[in-house]
């Protein structure tokens, strides 16, 4: 392991020894052949990906299943401000791959079955949280600017996740919620 520092001022410093120039502070704790980079980038963001996803199918229902008031004011910003009704279709759903609950659409009203749904968007934003923060520590071994595309790669394929799952989970209980309160009427 080898801890390398680039100088912040725009001077040439030597790494490998050759010059480097970078008007960033630049840390790389693995020093990895360029080879090697692609490599490891190649088999571990799929990897910290899928395994993630799967282990977060292993934790039990109840660690998602509290109780949350809904909140209309916040189902209103995500569509006039985000505009999430236009783009959420695109985003893909892996759970299914490994035998988990599928959230493209609602399927019944049931309140067990919203109740689960609702469990599963929190499932599915630990693991995007979990991967998002994952894939960040992959800049140890990528240099500037492969660590800076590693950044904005792990931002634009979890933080939408992350955010259409908060949405649907938003939506469901204030749908949960109307259900419960027909059904005492």
């Amino acid at each position: 392991v080898t801890s390398i520092l680039a100088r912040t001022d725009g001077k040439k410093a030597l790494w490998k020894g050759r010059e480097i120039s970078w008007p960033l502070l630049y840390l790389m704790f693995v020093a990895l052949s360029n080879f090697w980079i692609i490599v490891a980038n190649i088999i571990a963001i799929p990897l910290a990906h899928l395994s993630i996803a799967w282990c977060s199918l292993q934790l039990p229902q109840t660690w998602f299943d509290t109780q949350k008031p809904p909140s209309k004011s916040s189902v209103s910003f995500y569509q006039k401000y985000i505009f999430i009704h236009k783009w959420k279709h695109l985003l893909p759903d892996a759970a299914p791959w490994f035998g988990g609950f599928a959230k493209a659409t609602i399927t019944n009203r049931d309140p067990t079955y919203l109740k689960t749904f609702i469990c599963e968007c929190r499932r599915g934003q630990l693991s995007h949280w979990v991967q998002f923060f994952t894939i960040c520590c992959f800049v140890l071994w990528n240099p500037w600017p492969a660590s800076g595309v590693i950044i904005l790669y792990t931002l634009l394929s979890n933080i939408p996740c992350i955010i259409n799952l908060h949405y649907t989970e938003i939506r469901l209980i204030s749908l949960l919620s109307k259900k419960r309160s027909a059904a005492t009427q």
